[in-house]
Order: structure tokens, then C-alpha cells, then sequence
């Protein structure tokens, strides 16, 4: 299905975005959200198409999986809830402040190991209960500290440095780049950092896609097949509860999915069948619609997907609009 080759790293150029969404008020077109939208088929050959799909972005925290595979392939001995939330953008409650705790002490470590941003919980609730209670940003917190956890014990399992774990050069962030080429088939465009403080690799959208399906589609087993499951089995440790990422993996069988900041989303089937969404301007309200209307686009019976059609607009607390699909992304559309 997949090549072997590793081409060549896409180009990083002002990317040529297209409507995905549009903002309908009284049955007027209030606004736009541009962005790009690629769907691959069960053969990993582009089936769909909208804006730029080649071009170098950064997938931020939808390349976590990828990360998480990467892990596991370095002797990462976790599955089920830790594995999820290895792989996690977590909405700090308190299941997962206490998995990230069970994954440093397997490791033998503690909190104060950690090197992630400190931060609030991402889910409002959660946070405003931390506000009342005077609670400080913490690392173990931030969203992505049970990823951090998993770094910190594949260096240990390794005898790798802890200190310097987010360096690009220590041998931890080598390996995940590898594993990022080889489950994008693409060369990493460029490296930067992301929120929390890891490497963050510019691939290109269809990239993205690809290393997606590459992880719904391994052997049983295998460190992408143990990934994938974990993150289905155990959706709301990969994000929290009333997340629409674990809702859209809950309401369509077999799916793999995995939201990131500014507008990025990726999902794939154990078929391959497989999506991947940047919204250029990085509008959450976009993502989730233009997702669902991707994986309908790809063949998903979009009975399933019916609860991700978009947010309601309101006028004076009554229903005057909607997020919605741009045309295109209409299954019933030919245009690409």
C-alpha cells in the first residue's frame, strides 16, 4: 500500500488555502474559514482534495500518535489508559493528572522531572475549580504532560539523558523524527518548537494523513497497532470527557482520531481510509465540521456524523445560523 522511499520534505511556501467553511447567518454568508482538506482511499491514493495539501505545516499536536508509535517502537513498555494518554491532549482532570503520575513513577521519577510549559487544565470546568481554588499553573497540568511522562520514561528505559530531553539532538527527539519520516514517507521540512516545548516537525498535510493510516492499518501487535488501540479503547484519556475528538471516535466504529491547536485534525480507519484538516486561521468552531464533511467525503455514512455538522448560531438566543461545509466538501460534489 505504502512505499518504503522517504520523499523529499515539502516545500515551505505561503500555503494556497481554500474555503472549508463558511459562517451563515439568516441564510447569509457572515464569514469564511479557509484552510486545506486531503482524504486518501483504502489504497493510500488521494481521493480528495481542497486547498494545499503538500505544503510544509506544522501539525502540532495531532502528531502525537506518531510521537507515541515512536516511543513504543524505542521499548516503551505501556498500554491501554497510559499508552492513550502518551499520546494525549488532555483536558487536566483528574484521571489524567494521576496517569501522568503513574507513568513517571513506573519510571522512577516524579513531577519536578518534567519539562513541559506549566499551564492550566484545558477543560473550562476544571480550570475555573483551579481559579477558586488558587491553584497554580503546573506541568503536570498541561495537556501534554502525559506525553512528557512517556518521553521522560523511554530516556530512562534507555539510559538517554532526562535533562536535555527536548533537545532536538538527544537521541529521543533523533528517534521520533525518524519514525515521523517513515510514517509520513516525507523528509521533516524544518523543526521548531511547539507550546509545550517539544520539537515540533513541519510535514505536509497529506503526509499527515498518510502516517495515520499507516498506524489504523499495521499488524496487530505491532507499536502502531498498540498505539491506535489504546487511543480508541480509551478516547476520553487521549482528550477528557465532552471532547468532540473522543465523541467522533465513540460514534464511528474503528476510527482513530487526533485534534490539534490551530485548526488541525487527522482520522483514519482500519481500512486506511484516512483524513487530515488544517484550518488556516486556526478557528476550532471550523474544525470539527470540516472534519466530519471529510470523513463523509471518504465514505463514512454520515448518519454517523451527524452530531459534528457545526455550532448553532444564535440571534437574541434563537437559532439564526450555522458553521457550515463548505460546498465542496459535499459528497455529493465532484468538484476537487
Amino acid at each position: 500500500m505504502y512505499s518504503s522511499s522517504v520523499a523529499d520534505a515539502p516545500l515551505v511556501r505561503e500555503p494556497l488555502h481554500a474555503p472549508v467553511a463558511h459562517l451563515v447567518r439568516g441564510g447569509i454568508v457572515e464569514g469564511t474559514h479557509y484552510g486545506s482538506v486531503v482524504a486518501l482511499d483504502t489504497h493510500g491514493r488521494v481521493a480528495f482534495q481542497l486547498g494545499d495539501i503538500e505544503a510544509a505545516f506544522y501539525p502540532r499536536s495531532a502528531i502525537k500518535p506518531v510521537q507515541a508509535v515512536a516511543m513504543v517502537r524505542a521499548g516503551l513498555p505501556l498500554d491501554g489508559e497510559l499508552l492513550s494518554l502518551a499520546a494525549a491532549s488532555h483536558s487536566g482532570e483528574e484521571r489524567h493528572l494521576a496517569g501522568t503520575r503513574r507513568i513517571l513513577e513506573l519510571a522512577g521519577l516524579t513531577e519536578d522531572h518534567l519539562r513541559n510549559t506549566p499551564d492550566m487544565p484545558f477543560d473550562p470546568t476544571v480550570r475555573d475549580v483551579w481559579v477558586r481554588e488558587s491553584r497554580p499553573p503546573s506541568r503536570l497540568a498541561q495537556n501534554c504532560s502525559g506525553k512528557h511522562a512517556a518521553m521522560l520514561h523511554t530516556c530512562q528505559l534507555n539510559g538517554w539523558s532526562l535533562d536535555d530531553y527536548l533537545d532536538p539532538a538527544h537521541p529521543l527527539q533523533q528517534a521520533i523524527a525518524e519514525i515521523v519520516e517513515d510514517l509520513t514517507g516525507q523528509r521533516i521540512a524544518t523543526v521548531t518548537v511547539d507550546g509545550c516545548g517539544a520539537p515540533l516537525f513541519a510535514v505536509s498535510l497529506h503526509g499527515l494523513a498518510r502516517a495515520a493510516a499507516r498506524i489504523t492499518t499495521a499488524a496487530p501487535g505491532t507499536p502502531e497497532a498498540r498505539v491506535a488501540d489504546a487511543m480508541r479503547d480509551h478516547a476520553e484519556m487521549a482528550s477528557g470527557s465532552g471532547r468532540d475528538v473522543a465523541a467522533l471516535m465513540r460514534a464511528v466504529p474503528g476510527l482513530l482520531a487526533k485534534d490539534g491547536f490551530e485548526g488541525v485534525h487527522v482520522a483514519a480507519l482500519p481500512d486506511g481510509r484516512a483524513i487530515a484538516v488544517k484550518i488556516a486561521d486556526g478557528a476550532n468552531r471550523a474544525r470539527i465540521p470540516v472534519a466530519a464533511a471529510a470523513l463523509a467525503r471518504a465514505g463514512v455514512d454520515p448518519a454517523r456524523l451527524k452530531e459534528f455538522a457545526g455550532e448553532t448560531l444564535l440571534g437574541g438566543g434563537t437559532p439564526v445560523g450555522e458553521i457550515r461545509p463548505a460546498r465542496a466538501l459535499d459528497p455529493l460534489t465532484d468538484a476537487t
